[in-house]
């Protein structure tokens, strides 16, 4: 199953297709100035029975070298399987478009960059008929953007840091700076960047820092994942409220109650289940009519 930050590496690409124009330091790459860059089909399946599909695929015009095809993969761990379909995409594509071939390969995590970075051969040892040497962006040389101007500068490039940045130590200032930069932008222009983050974050740690931020800095906003958010506070809102109203009948009502059924009240974060006790403790004349024989006594 495709995960979400597997989608976001790769993602990023699709939505800034000359993206690509400036990792050309990062990765150690001279390359006449681009003029253009396309989206294409990214399906590379044939006649027979056997699938392949590649993450994201850009038809890139330069200046003055003609166009190429840069095949973009989203690499979450190693992968043996990729020995041979790496080197499938990219004579495939090569034979079917008659254009220059580069493999990006997007990561993580350090141990998988070092691993997608090892050239591919087929072939003999002594003799490898066709080698295929991938391109990494990662952790390893992706920049670290914990500067606003940085982040405004170049937004695209920003976001794929921040994606790749996912596991770092710094990620914290790192989100911070984003959501920062991101307040005097139009909404058309951050609404992506918001959701490529959010994806690419996944269900680490930092995912819910971002959600904060986005509900704090970005409040006007009225992305998925802003609204998103806007509806988890609302509920989150509504079980506090029933949570308080329950609280106070069980005290009016006499109704006592353990310091176990109490944090079974404050922790409950289900609108539904709160509304259900609210309305037994209306009637009732003891915990267990409100909460069920398996209840810890009242006091």
């Amino acid at each position: 199953m495709v995960s979400a930050p597997h989608e976001a590496m790769h993602r990023v690409f699709q939505e800034y297709p000359g993206l690509f124009t400036r990792l050309s330091d990062v990765l150690g790459l001279e390359l006449p100035p681009l003029v253009s860059a396309e989206p294409l089909t990214v399906d590379l399946t044939t006649n027979e029975p056997l699938e392949r599909r590649v993450d994201t695929l850009l038809r890139i015009e330069t200046e003055g070298d003609g166009p190429f095809l840069l095949v973009v993969e989203a690499q979450g761990k190693k992968d043996p399987g990729k020995t041979a379909s790496w080197p499938y995409y990219v004579t495939y594509l090569n034979n079917r478009y008659r254009l220059p071939v580069l493999l990006l390969v997007v990561c993580q995590d350090h141990a998988t960059a070092a691993w997608a970075a090892r050239p591919l051969t087929i072939g003999l040892p002594q003799w490898p008929t066709v080698i295929t040497r991938p391109l990494v962006a990662g952790p390893h040389n992706m920049p670290v953007i914990t500067e606003v101007a940085e982040v405004r500068k170049d937004l695209a490039l920003a976001t794929l840091s921040a994606i790749t940045h996912a596991d770092d130590p710094d990620v914290d200032a790192i989100l911070k700076t984003m959501s920062t930069a991101l307040r005097d932008i139009p909404e058309t222009i951050a609404e992506p960047v918001i959701e490529l983050i959010a994806q690419g974050l996944g269900n680490r740690p930092a995912a819910q820092q971002w959600r904060n931020l986005v509900a704090v800095d970005l409040s006007f906003y009225t992305s998925p994942l802003s609204e998103e958010i806007r509806d988890e506070g609302r509920a989150q809102g509504r079980a506090q409220s029933h949570v308080e109203d329950l609280l106070l009948i069980l005290d009016v009502r006499g109704i006592g109650i353990t310091d176990a059924v109490r944090e079974q009240i404050t922790t409950c974060g289900d609108p539904g289940l709160l509304r259900q006790w609210l309305k037994r403790a209306a009637l009732a004349t003891t915990a267990e009519e409100v909460f069920g024989e398996g209840t810890p006594a009242g006091g």
